[in-house]
């Protein structure tokens, strides 16, 4: 293994405003031009590019903390500083900031050729500018120098080489992931979830309602976490982040992207999804494999470039986004589901919730991985970007939200049962939202379960949703997933006994 010293550290790359090839924060403007040639303009007057890698490369990621590094590893940091560092090369570099809250707030320097400015451009509409300092996070990526992508993470020194992938999401996760680990370095918690302010006058007078949405990309968490829940003046919600946050130890929520989202289009509906579709077709929106005619006709629901087709939308265009990026207080947690032997919702004690981070069951969606899309999997915290031990981070959880007093709940957004399946539509997801932001639901335990589950829920019939009366040989059925899920759990070392004996 190679010496950590030999390692290349940020002061290692060109200082760019004194380095005569970089062009150093450019305009928004600049950068769109410099990707003119590969743009097609639609009816909305904003860019829409088409990239040749369409999801993230995770079966080709590694990080210094989780895996073993030799002189191959090193060889690509490399490349990365040998190409920032050519005077002949055209390089582009921006300089953004991830994070608002003074504990978790980090300056992001990108580095990348200029003729894939496209990939700045967007990046550069999710975060907010940097007042200027040296970088807490730098990220190369160069699309044309592998054949195959390699993305290397040195975590502590805060650096991310990208070679061989013109994904936008790689410049993305690469400053993501690092804000994560920061916040878990200081005894908060990195999440990949939205949150809200929910704002209710229901009699008792005003009060305010922070909540939290887990789930993988592409199982509804911008829907729920931009979603009004139709409420009227004076009650209302505000998105405040939608994709990754951190939970601090006081329990402030800090968000990340003060700037935009990085929200799916296939399937995106104007009367299901009002607000997102409204950013996705304004002029400041990027568009990324979404399906375009040469005219600028757009087409949302037309996987033409793949099914994980994107859009970098503003935040200033969507109405229900706050100001704020950080939630002050967080009172519920709701893990997203697609699992069919779940319930529509069920409320977790700390142990349970601790369980539910750690299985992070859903379903495989085209931004992971295209060629299992639809396929049921578990990913810790519904997070693919964890750095370290994930039996810690379901320990920290658990003492996290225990020690908040945070409620907890797991939801499912597909269908109830397999032999009679109903869909959990967005309406009745909404009906419960609101019921457990109100604190209207009534609760009992249900044995045949193990979990604690709505016995009404204003707005819809919870009984047509009974998981047993769905599921031929229901009991078999959940033996068989309990097994499953202890199996899994029983993988962390880590992972505290308490937590592994509440499985569900």
């Amino acid at each position: 293994m190679t010496d950590a010293t030999e390692w290349p550290m940020p002061d290692t790359y060109p200082d760019p405003e004194a380095a005569d090839h970089v062009t150093y924060n450019p305009s928004l403007e600049a950068l769109r031009e410099f990707s003119a040639p590969l743009e097609t303009t639609t009816e909305y007057g904003s860019p829409a590019y088409t990239s040749e890698y369409r999801s993230r490369s995770a079966d080709r990621t590694a990080n210094a903390v989780d895996d073993s590094f030799d002189g191959a590893d090193l060889s690509v940091f490399e490349a990365g500083v040998d190409w920032v560092s050519d005077p002949d090369n055209d390089v582009v570099c921006v300089d953004r900031v991830v994070g608002r809250h003074p504990d978790a707030s980090h300056v992001c320097r990108l580095y990348l050729p200029k003729e894939y400015g496209r990939i700045a451009l967007a990046w550069a509409k999710l975060l907010e500018p940097s007042d200027g300092g040296e970088p807490d996070f730098v990220t190369v990526q160069l699309p044309d120098a592998r054949e195959e992508p390699v993305i290397r993470v040195l975590p502590d020194a805060g650096l991310t080489t990208v070679l061989g992938s013109d994904y936008t999401g790689e410049a993305k996760k690469s400053f993501l992931r690092l804000f994560m680990l920061r916040a878990k370095q200081r005894g908060g918690l990195g999440l990949h979830a939205g949150s809200k302010r929910v704002t209710l006058d229901d009699g008792d007078g005003r009060r305010e309602v922070g909540q939290l949405f887990l789930g993988l990309s592409g199982t509804g968490k911008s829907t729920l976490t931009s979603h009004g829940l139709r409420l009227d003046d004076p009650e209302g919600v505000e998105m405040i982040q939608d994709d990754v946050c951190a939970l601090l130890p006081s329990g402030t929520v800090a968000g990340s992207e003060g700037g935009g989202l990085y929200i799916k289009t296939i399937g995106l509906e104007a009367d299901e999804q009002p607000q997102l579709h409204g950013a996705a077709t304004d002029g400041s929106a990027v568009l990324e494999n979404v399906a375009v005619d040469d005219d600028g006709t757009v087409h949302f629901d037309e996987p033409r470039h793949g099914r994980n087709a994107r859009a970098v939308v503003r935040r200033e265009v969507l109405a229900s986004a706050s100001d704020d990026v950080d939630l002050p207080d967080v009172d519920q947690v709701f893990f997203i589901t697609r699992n069919p032997l779940m319930p529509p919702i069920a409320r977790l004690d700390s142990e349970q919730a601790a369980v539910a981070f750690m299985l992070g069951e859903s379903v495989e969606t085209s931004a992971g991985d295209p060629s299992r899309a639809g396929e049921a999997i578990r990913v810790v915290g519904t997070n693919p970007f964890i750095v370290g031990s994930e039996g810690a981070e379901g320990n920290r959880f658990r003492d996290l939200i225990a020690e908040l007093d945070v409620e907890c709940y797991v939801i499912n957004t597909g269908v109830v049962g397999t032999d009679d399946p109903l869909d959990v539509g967005v309406e009745e997801t909404v009906a419960i939202l609101e019921g457990v932001a109100r604190g209207s639901i009534e609760w009992e335990t249900d044995p045949a379960l193990g979990l604690t589950v709505p016995t009404d829920v204003p707005g819809i019939d919870v009984d047509a949703y009974d998981v047993p009366d769905r599921v031929d040989d229901f009991e078999s059925a959940r033996a068989a997933l309990r097994e499953e899920r202890l199996a899994y759990l029983d993988r962390f070392d880590d992972l505290d006994e308490a937590i592994l004996d509440a499985a569900y």
